[in-house]
């Protein structure tokens, strides 16, 4: 049976990934992706970078901007019933919602944040209408958990390891 590590467990795992990746030379662009400089999957960078994507095909999930306003769009699950959607309607779509200036901002840092490169603070606001809480950031800052070179934020590598925890205190 599988057993799910535990968190020292993962956390050595993790590590390891690391060291044996950069000892063969591949640099760790993004929390749980690993290339030489140069071959990173530009697919997966738009996602990261909060770029927009097209979800084609049963299942799939999109980002669109229309008019300058931000979209999430869902396709139908089933694939037979994806193509019975595309056949009547020419599209697989079943949702499609607004997406706010704040929900914009939190997904931009959620996806950005994992990547090495970091993002924009003046992207976050003015994608949300305000700056990132600067109590915070300071705080995270001096856990050792954030890095700020001038306009780019960045998780540690300590930080990389309780993204999701870090995001959490940041957004909130």
């Amino acid at each position: 049976a599988f057993t799910v590590p535990d968190e020292d467990q993962a956390t050595m795992l993790y590590d390891a990934t690391q060291s044996i990746c950069a000892d063969a030379g591949l640099n760790a662009y993004e929390v749980s992706n690993h290339a030489k400089v140069g071959a990173e999957c530009r697919h997966n960078l738009t996602y990261w970078r909060y770029g927009d994507y097209v979800g084609v095909g049963p299942g799939a999930h999109g980002r669109v901007t229309k008019g300058g306003v931000k979209c999430a769009t869902v396709t139908e699950r089933m694939p037979s019933k994806w193509l019975a959607l595309v056949e009547a309607q020419d599209h697989g779509l079943v949702d499609q919602e607004t997406i706010t200036p704040t929900q914009s901002a939190e997904e931009m840092m959620l996806m950005g944040l994992r990547l090495q490169e970091g993002v924009s603070l003046k992207r976050y606001a003015s994608l949300s209408g305000k700056p990132v809480n600067a109590d915070r950031l300071s705080e995270l800052s001096g856990d050792g958990l954030l890095q700020q070179t001038g306009d780019q934020l960045k998780a540690t590598p300590a930080g990389r390891l309780v993204l999701n925890k870090l995001l959490g205190e940041l957004l909130a």
